[in-house]
């Protein structure tokens, strides 16, 4: 017969045990859902650069506020049509870091990189530090707000 001790022990060890694979299973979780975050703000700029409309229609939340360093608002629409006509350009994008913050089903990500290009044909050469906001709606990560500040 077991000692109640014993039993008693085994129980703790046993609550201690599960805890430790609920924490660690916890955090993997939490880092492949900030990799899959950081993975899609990346894609993002990519599009950007190649004007992939489609793709970013798909990523751009409806009510989205797209604020650059100048203090120049965008919205959705207004990404997606300055994209196409050629008023705005990216030439590249070098990001230098960038890490999440997970709040259920919030997303922020915060970063500074290099970002090249055109806006009315003025050329543009910027260090930005950044933060994007994504929205999980319908099972899907959508960026709702951008805003981005000059570096020196």
């Amino acid at each position: 017969m077991i000692s109640k001790s014993f039993a008693k022990i085994s129980v703790i060890y046993g609550i201690k045990f599960l805890l430790l694979f609920f924490i660690i299973h916890t955090s993997t979780a939490q880092t492949s859902r900030q990799k899959e975050i950081l993975d899609l703000s990346q894609r993002k700029f990519v599009w950007l650069i190649n004007k992939q409309l489609d793709s970013l229609n798909l990523v751009l939340d409806n009510d989205l506020a797209y604020i650059h360093s100048n203090g120049w608002v965008e919205s959705k629409q207004d990404v997606l049509e300055n994209l196409r006509s050629g008023k705005l350009v990216y030439g590249d994008v070098q990001i230098e870091n960038a890490k999440v913050r997970l709040y259920k089903s919030t997303a922020i990500v915060t970063g500074t990189g290099k970002f090249s290009g055109g806006n009315n044909g003025n050329t543009f050469d910027l260090r930005l530090l950044y933060t994007e906001v994504y929205v999980l709606k319908n099972k899907k990560w959508l960026l709702a707000s951008r805003h981005a500040n000059r570096l020196p």
